[in-house]
């Protein structure tokens, strides 16, 4: 039985040799996907067909957007065939990201062009250099992960204003012409651009554009067949072949000997703007290219085929693969380079394992570049245009456009932008981080403070955070309600500082000593002691879900009192909701209405009340097929007075959810074991629902008194009563039960479905997942893991 469960734990594999009265020690997991760690001893150096197949696929993609991006650039087109081999090969031998794909990118071609235009190609291979020599200095420092401290609108906004000055850029050669110096300038000339369109150019760009668009929606099996040739790959081909047939009279590629290939010089210009330029390089492609490398991580992990672990991303080790590559792309007269979303998605698509797929990918790259150089000039350099113009079009991603407008930061994402488009990259970078933090300044200072009577009490309400800026407001307000009169003041914020919290302290101590009486509320309408009171450390997010007060305990009251009690409770839970979790989760839930469901798996745990079976497998909506019933039974099929519910979900969940995975989870302190094991000592209860019910957990009673069944030991020890070995003895019962079932047997049968054991310690607040059986002698132990509180690999993809 394997010892692997779907949300977010460890698998640990036990020894069958271990001896019995010891712990077992994790065997330590098989990494894929690192570097030279890779081989292991006389194991010998091989290379996946998987990552063989994926470098094909990237380097179709690589190949044309390499050429495209050194076109847009003003670089020699050969640069960018450099940084695409570089880029693959150091990166993917020394970088941290196994699967992540590097080379030239759409996000540095605007201050790339800047800088050849005004230092020239020798300059900026330089420039390059010295970039890649700063990264390295960075990843000495281990400050990789303070990249991803920037704010996502920024980030956002940045690439959107250089996919937008791409796409102004390569719309003039598109039409025929010639791009201008500035984004500005650009869109001043493109009514006399249009005014003498050259219709060869334009029918290859056209043609370009059409296939790019229309080659992933081919319908059918057609569809599937085409589909392995890159869309990017296929629009090239196409337009080369019309200019070719029609005989179109095109600027074409011309790429010249590699003996008169640039290399870099020594840098000439300004230091000041030199030390500028290399900050930038340095910035922004570290920061795309760790925040790819992130993204990656999330996509690898995401996947379900091919079933292989990659390791996440090692982001300082990331940072300095960046360097180094930028270093040899410099100094081999490349572009600069960095990860790439677009190459990195297809290599993780295509089923890559490992980064020998990148480093594959940068070897074909340079055997094309020696070998292929006759093709590559057949390029129209309208279709390379066209090409890098849809790509700088989808920099403006509609996704995460939704993500900053749903988070309230549209005018940090659009201040930068338009600063990028009207200024420059790093220009565009500081509007936003100046607009950012002038944001948060004023979400934090503004606070509304009102008080109004009702009933005799005067309510204050205080709407946002609570600071030393407005503690006057505060104060004034306070300072209306009437002495000896009830006050209720009600905190909607989730800050408050000293200096409000003394504020608050002061005034009610003051109130209470002039005959009143002053109570606080917070967000869900609970009452809380201060405003700010330490011993709530027992609060946690999760607390609202159970209309919890921390220190409160349920007093005896009159049945009407405790239903009146139950009622609120209900009714402020449901407005707590609709107020301050409906809003997060109203996107995710109407997807998943418009879907349907598609659980992972089928949870089937005890329904007692202590189990909140999303917070202990950290799961949200549409993650769980969840069956509660009491002792977490599982009724074999056809029993006389069997429970059908649990068989009809059990079939739904298999046969028709398509679930890949069956977990029992018991707990304990179960009441359903307790009352196996106290038995039934008179006749006169058989009749009752719960007794019959229970009937269908007396065979895990039988198996725990049998002489055949060693006890289920539980981390390396023999559990601390027989109660608890009842419960784990009918988690290990109830998967028997689940075998018998035909729909389960069946997906057993082919392999594409697994069952998981697991326990759930209340007090200890600890999960136990159930590990191989060991055997001693003819008889076999049953063992339950800890599961740790480190990261698991699939948790570490998905932080």
């Amino acid at each position: 039985m394997s010892a692997y469960f779907p949300s977010r734990t460890h698998d640990v594999e036990h020894s069958p040799h271990s001896p019995p009265d010891q712990p077992d020690k994790p065997d330590k997991p098989r990494r894929l996907g690192g570097g030279r760690g890779d081989r292991g001893p006389g194991t010998g150096f091989r290379i996946a067909g998987a990552d063989i197949s994926a470098s094909i696929s990237v380097f179709l993609i690589a190949l044309p957007l390499s050429l495209g991006i050194a076109l847009a650039t003003g670089a020699p087109l050969q640069a960018g065939l450099v940084a695409a081999a570089v880029g693959g090969i150091v990166v993917g031998f020394f970088g941290g990201a196994p699967l992540q794909v590097s080379g030239p990118a759409a996000g540095l071609t605007v201050i790339t062009a800047d800088l050849i235009q005004r230092y020239g190609w020798r300059t900026t291979c330089a420039i390059t250099v010295l970039a890649g020599l700063s990264q390295l200095a960075l990843s000495a420092l281990r400050v990789a992960r303070s990249a991803l401290a920037v704010s996502p609108a920024i980030v956002h906004g940045m690439l959107s204003g250089i996919g937008v000055t791409i796409a102004m850029a390569q719309l003039h050669i598109v039409l025929g012409g010639t791009p201008q110096s500035s984004a500005i300038d650009n869109v001043l000339a493109l009514p006399g651009q249009l005014a003498g369109l050259q219709p060869a150019a334009l029918s290859v760009s056209i043609l370009t554009i059409t296939v790019l668009l229309t080659w992933p929606r081919v319908p059918g099996g057609m569809g599937r067949l085409v589909r392995k040739v890159p869309a990017a790959l296929a629009s090239v081909i196409a337009a080369t072949a019309l200019a070719a047939v029609a005989g179109l009279s095109l600027p074409r590629v011309d790429l010249p000997s590699w003996s008169s290939h640039a290399l870099p010089g020594l840098p000439e210009g300004p230091v000041l703007g030199l030390i500028a330029a290399v900050l930038t390089i340095t910035l922004v492609g570290s920061v795309e290219s760790l925040l790819s490398a992130v993204a990656i991580d999330r996509l690898a992990a995401a996947r379900k085929e091919p079933a292989v672990r990659v390791p996440r991303a090692d982001l300082d080790r990331e940072l300095r693969g960046q360097g180094a590559a930028n270093v040899v792309s410099g100094a081999l007269g490349g572009l600069p380079v960095t990860g790439v979303a677009v190459r990195s998605t297809a290599n993780v698509s295509a089923g890559a394992v490992s980064r020998h797929s990148a480093m594959l990918h940068g070897v074909w790259i340079a055997i094309a570049a020696l070998l292929l150089v006759p093709v590559l000039d057949l390029i129209p350099l309208a279709a390379l245009a066209a090409l890098v113009m849809v790509v700088g079009i989808q920099m403006v991603n509609i996704t995460h456009l939704r993500s900053v407008k749903r988070n309230r930061e549209m005018l940090v994402y659009v201040a930068t932008m338009a600063g990028v488009v009207l200024t420059g990259v790093l220009e565009g970078v500081a509007v936003g981080i100046a607009v950012a933090v002038a944001l948060a300044l004023y979400r934090l200072t503004r606070v509304r403070i009102g008080v109004e009577q009702r009933d005799g009490v005067h309510r204050v309400r205080v709407h946002g955070q609570l600071t030393f800026l407005a503690v006057p407001r505060l104060s004034r307000t306070l300072g209306k309600v009437p002495h000896g009169s009830e006050a209720v003041v009600e905190l909607n914020g989730s800050f408050m500082d000293h200096a409000a919290y003394e504020s608050l302290h002061d005034w009610q101590t003051t109130h209470e000593a002039h005959g009143g009486a002053v109570e606080f509320t917070g967000r869900t309408g609970g009452r809380i002691a201060e405003p700010a009171l330490e011993s709530h450390a027992c609060c946690r997010p999760w607390t609202p879900w159970r209309n919890h007060h921390c220190g409160e305990h349920p007093v005896a009251a009159s049945p009407e009192r405790r239903t009146e009690h139950a009622q609120h409770q209900l009714a402020s839970g449901l407005s707590s909701f609709q107020r301050n979790t409906a809003p997060l989760v109203r996107e995710e839930l109407a997807r998943l209405a418009r879907e349907g469901q598609r659980p992972s798996q089928l949870f089937l745990t005890c329904a007692d009340s202590r189990l909140v079976t999303s917070m202990i497998t950290a799961s949200g909506p549409g993650d769980l097929f969840t069956v509660r019933n009491v002792g977490n039974l599982v009724p074999k099929p056809g029993e006389q007075g069997g429970d059908d519910s649990v068989a009809a979900a059990i079939e739904y969940a298999v046969d028709v959810l398509k679930v890949d995975s069956i977990t029992v989870c018991g707990h304990s302190g179960c009441g359903a074991m307790h009352a196996l094991m106290k038995g039934t000592p008179d006749d006169e209860d058989q009749g009752t629902p719960l007794r019959r019910w229970l009937r269908h957990g007396q065979p895990s009673l039988e198996r725990m008194n049998s002489p055949h069944h060693s006890w289920a030991r539980i981390a390396g020890r023999l559990p601390a009563d027989a109660v608890e070995q009842l419960c784990l003895t009918n988690v290990v019962q109830q998967l028997e039960h689940l075998r018998a079932h035909d729909s389960v047997a069946r997906r057993l049968a082919d392999g594409t479905l697994q069952l998981h054991g697991m326990y759930f310690h209340v007090g200890e607040a600890q999960a136990y997942l159930l590990a191989d059986g060991e055997k001693y002698g003819d008889r076999v132990d049953e063992v339950f893991d800890r599961v740790t509180s480190e990261p698991s690999a699939l948790e570490q993809a998905h932080a």
